[in-house]
């Protein structure tokens, strides 16, 4: 006979860790499933620990800008600190105290591949679980591999070895040129690492205003990584060397280590959604604004294909369980949802770009604010010298839908403009705001100014 709980939460990434922490403080029996680490991504292999790699290479650079700044500085790169500090903040890749804290909360934890047998019924390790209230979906997604010749053959990484990696290739090849494949690119750069970065789209960060994407190609010139966009790798061959990467124009790229970071996906054909009556083809699980897939059934995080971004996971978790205890809420609003690539400058958006403006065929007007043109970003000097502010305005309503900036800081530049999108801010009110001088936020007062 199956064990009954109220809940039973398949994946316990950030998402469904909020759903857990909810649903089992308000006093529902609670059970969790989780097949790799409880926690998911973020603190193992993804935001955490990639921002750490971030940090000690952003420590390198401001080391040598000291140059023409405040005297001189000689940079000695050491992996092993970064690698100690790593292992720190996961524990080793160990989920105990993370699984302990769920259990002292009244949940129940089990390690496993869960597969959905039909409505509120749940197969894990041959035990079956029945839920009263339903099921929630949080099972995330894994890196994608591209179907290459000889990639499988060449023990390609994905996020999760680099992140692991004890000492620093030699050279490295990197496939994708989205956040992933930057930050990591950019952090084993600085360390010494010769890297090459390959990217199908004609500018890196594809998804990105064009301004921004040639920006960082600039940067990434000046920091000695070679950027080929507009090609895709076609074959991989391996050898006792490493790797030879050929891409589309015919040119080969010999490294020590061959990084894949072309996105993601998930598999739900594997935990059984069609036993509840959901496409696993589809790639995503459909939501609405409640996170309700179904009768009894939820999904939060990366599988429902609206992100896959911690903070959202954490939102649409934190709305799951409100619907699930029966709680007021509001319903999901994705207009707004903020990114930031971790390169050093930063690269931060939200709402949507120009282009995707444009093809609504909303009237748009924009506004652009060189970084290195303001005050703050002449006083910062060495690391501010490229990107702007974007603003992308409705002009019909007066209205920002979507903004971008880059710089020193352009992580919490955005906050500022996902606020002003979030709640449709007229720009009179925009424009007459007092931003604090000299800081990087009030470029955007300056893009403010050139909007046309």
């Amino acid at each position: 006979m199956a064990e009954v709980f109220d809940l039973v939460v398949v994946g316990m990434g950030v998402g469904g860790e909020e759903v857990v922490t909810r649903t089992a403080g308000a006093g529902m029996k609670v059970l969790a499933v989780e097949r790799k680490l409880v926690g998911g991504e973020c603190p193992y292999w993804g935001c955490i620990p990639s921002k750490i790699m971030v940090r000690a290479s952003i420590a390198l650079a401001e080391g040598a800008r000291v140059n023409g700044l405040a005297g001189r500085a000689t940079m000695a790169p050491d992996w092993s600190p970064l690698a100690q500090r790593v292992r720190e903040a996961t524990a080793g890749w160990d989920d105990t105290a993370a699984v302990k804290r769920h259990e002292d909360a009244g949940a129940r934890v089990l390690h496993g591949s869960a597969r959905l047998l039909g409505p509120n019924e749940v197969e894990v390790g041959g035990e079956r679980f029945s839920a009263r209230r339903g099921i929630v979906l949080a099972a995330g997604t894994d890196p994608a591999i591209p179907s290459v010749e000889g990639l499988a053959d060449a023990g390609p990484w994905t996020n999760r070895e680099a992140i692991e990696a004890a000492e620093r290739p030699e050279s490295m090849v990197v496939l994708g040129a989205g956040a992933i494949g930057l930050e990591l690119g950019m952090a084993f750069a600085r360390f010494g690492t010769r890297v090459s970065i390959v990217e199908s789209a004609e500018q890196a960060l594809p998804s990105e205003e064009p301004e921004n994407g040639k920006a960082i190609g600039a940067v990434l010139a000046a920091e000695g990584i070679a950027l080929y966009t507009g090609t895709a790798a076609e074959s991989v061959k391996t050898s006792d060397e490493g790797v030879a990467v050929e891409i589309s124009d015919g040119t080969i790229i010999p490294a020590e280590r061959l990084l894949v970071a072309t996105g993601r996906e998930t598999d739900l054909e594997a935990v059984g959604a069609a036993a509840l009556g959901l496409d696993p083809g589809q790639g995503a699980v459909e939501v609405d604004g409640h996170m309700r897939a179904g009768d009894g059934i939820w999904a939060v995080g990366d599988i429902t294909g609206k992100g896959n971004f911690t903070h959202v996971a954490v939102y649409q978790g934190r709305i799951a369980a409100a619907d699930i205890l029966e709680q007021e809420h509001m319903a999901a609003d994705y207009s707004a949802v903020p990114r930031v690539t971790f390169t050093d400058p930063e690269v931060a958006s939200v709402g949507i770009t120009e282009a995707q403006a444009r093809a609504t065929g909303m009237q748009v007007t924009t506004g652009v604010a060189e970084t290195a043109a303001s005050a703050r970003g002449y006083i910062h000097g060495p690391g501010a010298e490229h990107g702007v502010i974007k603003l992308v305005v409705d002009a019909e309503r007066s209205v920002l839908v979507g903004a971008s900036a880059m710089g020193p800081m352009a992580g919490e530049t955005i906050s500022t403009l996902t606020l002003a999108v979030r709640g449709a801010v007229p720009l009179s009110i925009l424009s007459n705001l007092i931003y604090a001088y000299p800081t990087f936020t009030r470029g955007i007062d300056d893009a403010l100014s050139n909007l046309s």
